[in-house]
């Protein structure tokens, strides 16, 4: 089971089981959503996750953002409409999958470990560097 939350502590989140994946995205929206060179992302079963706070019309801290991606589908990006927190994507491509920002899970759990695939590695800034014994995908899947 696993945990997490914004940075305010409006919205927070529970998964059960492990991971199917873990991974890191290159593409442009990516970099745009993180503000950074890529997201790291803890993909796990969409019935295995909830959120349990921050998603009720008294509170209503999360919100959403829907982009189209290169496969023209829609890649659904949920953040806190306070604190600004990035937290997971529900992408049309994989309705099944909850893909989580791991920089909000609690309790140092970003530091997931072993990364096992590299997306849009197309994308990847000159500066990062391919994980070793990651796959690599030039783009996704």
């Amino acid at each position: 089971m696993g945990k997490g939350s914004c940075m305010c502590g409006a919205v927070a989140y529970e998964f059960t089981g492990e991971p199917a994946v873990t991974a890191l995205c290159h593409c442009t929206d990516c970099q745009k959503w993180s503000g950074g060179a890529y997201t790291s992302n803890v993909v796990v079963p969409r019935a295995s996750f909830k959120v349990t706070q921050g998603n009720t019309p008294l509170v209503g801290a999360i919100k959403s953002y829907d982009a189209v991606g290169d496969s023209g589908k829609i890649n659904k990006h949920f953040f806190c409409s306070i604190c600004g927190s990035s937290l997971y994507t529900e992408l049309e491509i994989m309705a099944d999958m909850t893909c989580i920002k791991a920089g909000t899970l609690d309790g140092g759990a970003a530091d997931f470990g072993k990364v096992g695939v590299e997306f849009y590695t197309k994308d990847r800034v000159s500066f990062a560097h391919e994980v070793a014994g990651a796959k690599q995908e030039k783009v996704f899947g």
